[in-house]
């Protein structure tokens, strides 16, 4: 059996590898995650001896690279100064996909706000989040927690005119 040309694995297959590199790496690092995947599947291709499951054998390969690169940030993640996280801006995206949700993100208490964005838009844990805000870890949870609570409840209210 012969191998369709790459661009046709592509076309065919390029939402589930960026789903998985997405679902897998977070919003920030997911299109990294799924380019690295295809750079390594093109180089790969030509050595593949049968057509069977193309599918799985590119997830297989954006999975590996999801992993590849959470060790990667561990590794690099641990050793960034606290000092630095908490003089970076502290902001949501400019162009967010989903404009409402980011203008209710906007909206809520600065120490809220900063938690949401260095948690969801850096990937950070709440230990690096915590080290960002000078506070502890369960306070960082108890922000993020909070502000995910309001958010919530703002955007499930069917009476809320916004």
């Amino acid at each position: 059996m012969s191998l369709p040309p790459f661009q046709q694995l592509v076309d065919d297959h390029w939402r589930d590898v960026a789903r998985l590199a997405h679902g897998l790496a977070g919003p920030v690092h997911g299109d990294d995650v799924a380019q690295q995947a295809w750079t390594q599947a093109l180089a790969a291709y030509p050595r593949l001896t049968h057509a069977r499951n193309l599918r799985s054998w590119l997830l297989t390969i954006t999975h590996r690279c999801a992993m590849d690169h959470h060790r990667t940030r561990g590794r690099t993640t641990a050793h960034e100064d606290p000092a630095s996280l908490a003089q970076a801006p502290v902001e949501p995206p400019p162009q967010a996909p989903d404009d409402v949700l980011w203008q209710r993100v906007r909206a809520l208490p600065e120490r809220q706000r900063q938690a949401v964005v260095l948690r969801f838009v850096g990937d950070l844990d709440h230990r690096a989040v915590a080290a960002a805000l000078a506070t502890s870890p369960g306070m960082s949870r108890r922000l993020v927690s909070d502000a995910l609570a309001t958010l919530r409840l703002e955007l499930t209210d069917p009476e809320d005119p916004r």
